[in-house]
């Protein structure tokens, strides 16, 4: 019995490969407008890499082992701890700000289900050295340039904003305690999936009276900067600054044309203890799947991974969600190049090699070209491109002077038109002419 690929692997056939391909060329064209530049790191990494930049328990979700040096290693699971460790390494030599993309295979040992498998594929897009909130917008408008890209428009997709400076100063206003915060922050967090009852009583252990409680998911609620200001009905000095702050962001994203796609959402954190201002999450509008994208400003990482003190920001966006969102939207696309010659000759091996020599020609110009492998008929070959998704195909003149004569033809598979050559080198020319030759 044949074993197939492990549990939460996949296996890439030419077509899902093809797709696959599509989704990344269409990261890297959108990626090279906003003038980031493609790196790559290591797959494996120090084990400690990871459990200083997220604690020991993150063991349990890593693909780790001891290797044949004895050095404990992980496959890596993400890739922010690798950009940081090569940003901090050349920091002094690198232009600012630092507008980096790639997208690495990465794998984590968790449970299967619907858009989480244990391997992905993920872009990743950070910026170091700006602690602009225009940053923040730019990388927000890349994150949605990206959507457009593949066809989604903002009836599709919803870009769900927060900022933890911003809650901070709200649950401080509505009086809860500083040390209460990170508390709070773990309830919001999961306050969709929660019945309200079980997050209002985890709350109160967190020391929330019951008024700041109904005030908290008040506030919950709210989708715009105005209707924040209204509904916390009093300020202070740190959250003018905050709700300023954010209200710049929201008017920056505007400027460079994603405004209709984003709102304001505090039930927005991220889960990463990590993230230190503005954060964000990418969504179908259906909320029929799990979050496609998100990120957010993490200025402290590389400093606590022992490198430089520098401002950051980045996002993910994985492959496994997008692709199920754009199947679901009958937008998914192939990137692979299909045959666009077939070259078709008689049944005697000198006919084989006219049509081995022209196919030589034709690739030399960057054409798909297929033939057959062995001498057959034309009617089978013909067939045969038919299946290839070939459009055309070329009739080389045959061994014998019964058909063909010595000319050559160009035949449109759809059409049937066929239109007559002299000789191999005005087939080459009218090919590599074509609209859509290369």
């Amino acid at each position: 019995m044949a074993q197939g690929a492990l549990p939460g692997f996949r296996d890439f056939y030419p077509q899902e490969l093809a797709e696959r391909a599509y989704i990344m060329s269409v990261w890297r064209e959108v990626a090279r407008r906003y003038a980031f530049v493609e790196y790559d790191g290591p797959p494996l990494e120090p084990l400690e890499l990871y459990t200083k930049k997220s604690g020991e328990e993150i063991v349990g979700q890593l693909y780790n082992f001891d290797d044949k040096g004895g050095r404990q290693v992980a496959l890596r699971p993400e890739m922010t701890p690798t950009v940081a460790r090569m940003v901090g390494a050349r920091a002094n030599a690198l232009r600012k700000p630092v507008r980096w993309f790639s997208i690495p295979q990465l794998f984590r040992y968790e449970r299967q289900q619907k858009g989480r498998l244990r391997e992905h594929y993920q872009l990743n897009v950070d910026i170091f050295g700006e602690a602009s909130v225009a940053a923040d917008a730019e990388l927000m408008a890349a994150a949605l340039d990206m959507m457009r890209a593949f066809g989604l428009g903002h009836d599709d997709v919803r870009a769900r904003v927060s900022d933890r400076r911003l809650l901070r100063a709200v649950l401080t206003t509505i009086g809860a305690a500083e040390d209460a915060h990170e508390a709070v922050f773990a309830v919001i967090d999961k306050v969709e999936r929660t019945p309200r009852a079980v997050s209002e009583e985890k709350l109160r252990a967190a020391g929330l009276e019951e008024s700041a409680t109904g005030k908290l998911f008040e506030l919950l609620r709210v989708r715009t900067a105005a209707e924040l200001r209204a509904v916390i009905g009093t300020t202070n000095r740190a959250l003018d600054e905050r709700l300023a702050e954010i209200e710049q962001y929201l008017d920056f994203t505007a400027r460079l044309g994603v405004g209709e796609y984003v709102q304001l959402d505090l039930t927005i954190v991220r889960g990463l203890a990590y993230y230190t201002g503005i954060v964000f999450e990418l969504f179908d509008a259906k909320g029929e799947f799990r979050a496609i994208a998100g990120g957010g400003r993490y200025d402290t990482l590389l400093a606590s991974l022992g490198g430089v003190d520098l401002p950051a920001l980045g996002f993910g966006m994985g492959d496994v969600v997008l692709g199920e969102l754009l199947r679901a939207r009958g937008l998914m696309k192939s990137a692979a190049r299909p045959v666009e010659v077939w070259v078709a000759g008689g049944e005697r091996t000198v006919d084989l090699q006219k049509v081995m020599s022209l196919a030589a020609s034709l690739r030399a110009e960057g054409l798909a070209v297929e033939y057959s492998l062995r001498p057959q008929q034309i009617a089978k070959q013909f067939k045969a491109a038919a299946t290839a998704g070939a459009k055309r195909a070329v009739i080389v003149p045959l061994a014998t002077d019964a058909v063909g004569g010595t000319e050559y033809t160009i035949r449109d598979l759809d059409s049937g038109e066929q239109t007559k050559y002299p000789d191999a080198d005005a087939v080459v020319r009218a090919l590599a002419a074509a609209p859509g030759a290369r």
